[in-house]
């Protein structure tokens, strides 16, 4: 049976430094911070269910988060959001459309953050430990801080002239 790629955690601050031929050392990129949470998803009005869920942030798409659930078949399922969403709706009811995140307290799991989810395909409502992931958003803010993380990509001025 293969091994399941979730239950391999990563190490948050490992470096995968690399070198031209001559052996000159290039300067060492931050490997992605990943997590494995177990989430609670509504699956009906009654009916609750698990669901692992890797939380991915890599270094070299600052302004991004990567959520990939593992159903537990060959296929996975990726959600790719921004980082200030996540970090904003850890306080209050953040995003629009396909991706809202809030917060919430349950006398059962205590402090929680909620993700609705919708596509095409269907919608889910997910729950998750808030704690938790404020703690893995933290470790993303000291790989990539918010100023370089500003000074990563265009502004919007560029965007704008490159749109225009």
């Amino acid at each position: 049976m293969p091994r399941d790629p979730l239950s391999v955690p990563s190490d948050p601050f490992a470096a995968t430094p690399t070198g031209d031929e001559l052996g000159h050392p290039a300067i060492a990129v931050p490997a992605p911070v990943e997590e494995v949470m177990t989430m609670r998803i509504a699956l009906d009005q009654d009916l609750v269910g698990e669901v692992r869920t890797r939380f991915r942030y890599d270094p070299e798409r600052p302004y991004e988060v990567l959520l990939t659930f593992h159903l537990g078949r060959s296929d996975e399922a990726d959600w790719v959001f921004s980082r200030d969403l996540l970090r904003d709706g850890l306080e209050a009811l953040s995003g629009q459309g396909d991706v809202k995140l809030w917060p919430a307290y349950c006398p059962c799991h205590g402090s929680t953050l909620h993700l609705a989810l919708e596509s095409p395909h269907g919608s889910a409502l997910l729950e998750v430990s808030r704690p938790r992931v404020r703690a893995w958003l933290d470790r993303t803010y000291v790989v990539v801080s918010e100023a370089e993380e500003a000074a990563a990509g265009p502004t919007d001025d560029q965007l704008a002239a490159l749109l225009a």
